[in-house]
């Protein structure tokens, strides 16, 4: 069983900087795609970013491409997504998700319906 553990959410002033975390105790994350979806109220999931197994490509929604980082640490088992110059457009639930994935778009990387494990979700909310 693939336990995802997100960590970093918060209330943050529009224009700031935020640092989420997606965690997991498995052997061999790496082996995994890990992306980040994120959900506002009345809305369908997006996904935001992803990062592939083994060579590490990055993904990313057009709408969040230059703000948002997302960075593997191997030695932790964790995936991070660097957020920055956050608008109130970006609040929302933020779930990580893990799968075993072989495809090469980021449409595919970004389509939660391609992943079987999912993280709780981490609040985040942008507002003065």
């Amino acid at each position: 069983q693939v336990q995802l553990v997100e960590s970093g959410g918060g209330l943050v002033q529009p224009g700031g900087p935020l640092r989420l975390s997606c965690a997991s105790s498995v052997p061999y994350f790496d082996h995994y795609a890990v992306a980040w979806f994120r959900q506002a109220p009345g809305k369908e999931r997006e996904g935001v970013s992803a990062i592939s197994a083994h060579e590490g490509r990055t993904f990313y929604a057009r709408s969040v491409k230059d703000r948002f980082t997302i960075v593997r640490d191997k030695a932790d088992n964790t995936v991070y997504l660097q957020i920055n110059s956050l608008k109130p457009e970006d609040s929302g639930m933020y779930y990580c998700a893990a799968d075993r994935l072989m495809g090469v778009s980021a449409e595919y990387y970004l389509s939660p319906a391609n992943y079987d494990h999912w993280g709780q979700g981490t609040q985040v909310t942008v507002s003065s």
